[in-house]
């Protein structure tokens, strides 16, 4: 069989590798948007394909999880021909779905702006559509119903010789290793995909779990040259900040958020401070349409969260019911939050503030020394999350110029890959002896590299990183 890697090749996004058994079956692991990508508006209609292969010759999709740089290409799969399943778990079709359907309406502001813009643009808008570079919600409508759910850690036999377990990666509701075994001319061959991987004891999401011991390893290097720097656990750092920024000081705190697992992790932390550490109970605003969907979906499946918050679902009945708490729906609401004055904190999208509500929040309060806005995640360069991290004096959001009079603060215990330290944990699960070659993937080439020297102290015996369309024999 051969592996070739077709994204989040020395890079973080755009995950998507090819599995080609001996018999020309085809299974595409994870088909996800890459964010790096620069979409050339002026290639000719005779270029096609969106993808380096013939969509429709593909004969399976396993998706690890629903972040949209693992899933975001699906619905242009089947548009350009793809006719089989996507076997994923329970919770990351409803969530993928969600994401999905997220990124089609963007597509389509992206049309309806471009109708009221040149001729030329139209054009371009229209070629992307046509070319498969944008979809829309009658695309994703037909990939959903193709979607094939499987639990944890039950075999799945998806032809003779082909087994599939999706096993728990915790690094969002749903997300799974994945575990094949092959077998071709009488010998089984074990392939380990990590996809992305959680964190041990972060709030709601189970514990990663270890694969099988496997002949080949995919495993994801996100942060395999960084150690979280906050030791602390997620409680006791989130009530130190809200001590000193809504509790000692009547003062509104801040927390951009990425609406998927990140705002329900806040949320369900704040709601144990109330209930078990008996906080004051500080308005709440969330502002977020899809976070508060996506809030519904975590607390449909709460059988897939960590015996931690099952047990305080089962004790004070909702997870997320945050003594007052407010849902926002409208931007009018949200631009009214500026005039309410009493201590409170601000949930909002997106986590690295590069887009969303999240930004009017900070114009809004970018000026107020009484205001603290607090980084909970990653934040690229370009973004006003990196800017505001960076110490600037100045901020531009929403076309105007503003001065950073607010306190700007970082935590790390939110974030939810782990760090070098949790993906050493992972790879010593495997045998040193009979792993055959570990290939890094989801990383920049700098992480990979130092991570691949921690590899190869523990004694295994091949670490490969490998670049776009490199295929290999397993």
């Amino acid at each position: 069989m051969k592996l070739q890697f077709l994204g989040a090749a020395k890079q973080v996004t755009g995950s998507m590798s090819l599995l080609e058994l001996a018999d020309g079956y085809k299974i595409l692991i994870d088909c996800g948007t890459d964010m790096e990508r620069e979409i050339d508006y002026e290639s000719p209609l005779e270029q096609k394909s969106f993808f380096p292969f013939d969509a429709s010759l593909i004969n399976l999709v396993v998706l690890t999880h629903a972040h949209i740089d693992h899933s975001g290409n699906i619905p242009m799969l089947y548009r350009e021909g793809y006719e089989g399943q996507v076997l994923c778990t329970p919770p990351t079709a409803e969530l993928a779905e969600l994401l999905l359907l997220d990124s089609a309406n963007l597509h389509l502001r992206r049309l309806r702006s471009a109708q009221g813009e040149s001729r030329k643009k139209n054009k371009q808008m229209d070629r992307l559509l046509r070319r498969g570079d944008l979809y829309l919600q009658k695309d994703v409508e037909d990939s959903m119903d193709n979607f094939v759910t499987l639990q944890f850690n039950r075999k799945f036999v998806v032809k003779p010789g082909l087994e599939i377990t999706f096993i728990p990666a915790g690094h969002l509701l749903g997300a799974a290793h994945v575990y094949f075994s092959i077998t071709e001319d009488g010998e089984t061959k074990t392939l380990g995909f990590s996809g992305d991987i959680g964190r041990f004891d972060y709030p709601l999401h189970i514990d990663p779990h270890p694969l099988p011991a496997c002949d080949f390893l995919v495993c994801e290097s996100t942060y395999g040259n960084r150690v979280h720097e906050d030791k602390t656990s997620p409680m006791d750092a989130l009530a130190k900040i809200i001590k000193e920024t809504c509790i000692e000081k009547p003062g509104r705190l801040i927390i951009p958020a990425f609406s998927v697992g990140r705002t329900q992790a806040v949320l369900y932390t704040l709601n144990r401070l109330i209930e078990e550490q008996n906080f004051p109970a500080i308005r709440v605003f969330t502002d977020s349409p899809m976070g508060r969907s996506s809030t519904r979906i975590y607390r449909k499946n709460i059988s897939y969260l960590n015996p931690e918050a099952r047990a305080f679902h089962k004790e004070y009945d909702d997870i997320f019911d945050v003594e007052n708490l407010v849902f926002l729906q409208t931007e009018k609401e949200t631009k009214a939050i500026k005039n309410y004055h009493e201590p409170c904190i601000i949930i909002s999208s997106s986590g690295m503030i590069s887009g969303g509500r999240v930004e009017q929040h900070i114009a809004d309060n970018i000026g107020n020394s009484y205001c603290t806005i607090l980084l909970i995640g990653y934040s690229a360069e370009g973004t006003l999350g990196k800017q505001l991290l960076e110490g600037t004096d100045m901020i531009r959001v929403k076309d105007r110029e503003f001065r950073v009079n607010a306190q700007i603060r970082k935590i790390d215990v939110f974030s939810g890959h782990a760090d070098q330290t949790g993906l050493l944990r992972f790879i010593k699960e495997q045998n040193p002896t009979s792993l055959k070659k570990i290939f890094l993937s989801h990383g920049e080439e700098e992480s990979m590299l130092e991570f691949k020297d921690k590899i190869d102290e523990l004694g295994f015996k091949e670490v490969i990183l490998p670049s776009k369309h490199d295929t290999f024999d397993l």
